[in-house]
């Protein structure tokens, strides 16, 4: 039987640095930032892995991608998982995962009914 995927009820200062960074990769400098500010404020939505992956057009990791098997461990130790960080891109009509990719791939792997906390503008 799989382990139980546990989730973090808030996200690490980390976590909204990391999706900033990638943001601005996509995004001016100064969208990114208000895509975080943003991102800070919203309140904790649930999806079923699945449906994140589908609306982000990407595919799931391998469950030997090295940044997927890191959270398998702290799933399979109990450690709580923070919440992905997303946003919705009407220009590209799809969902930017801002933060979490290889937490959603890691817990998608485990349990795909299971219910993904997430951040979402």
């Amino acid at each position: 039987m799989a382990p139980k995927v546990k989730w973090l009820k808030q996200l690490s200062k980390e976590d909204y640095g990391a999706a900033r960074t990638y943001l601005s990769l996509i995004y001016e400098e100064k969208s990114a930032a208000k895509y975080i500010d943003r991102i800070r404020h919203a309140k904790i939505s649930k999806y079923r892995a699945e449906d994140i992956l589908r609306a982000a057009e990407l595919p799931v990791l391998s469950q030997d991608d090295k940044g997927v098997k890191k959270n398998r461990k702290k799933i399979a130790a109990g450690k709580k998982l923070s919440p992905i960080l997303l946003v919705r891109d009407p220009n590209r009509e799809k969902v930017i995962i801002a933060d979490g990719y290889h937490r959603l791939c890691a817990a998608d792997g485990c349990d795909c009914e299971t219910l993904i906390p997430c951040q979402i503008i």
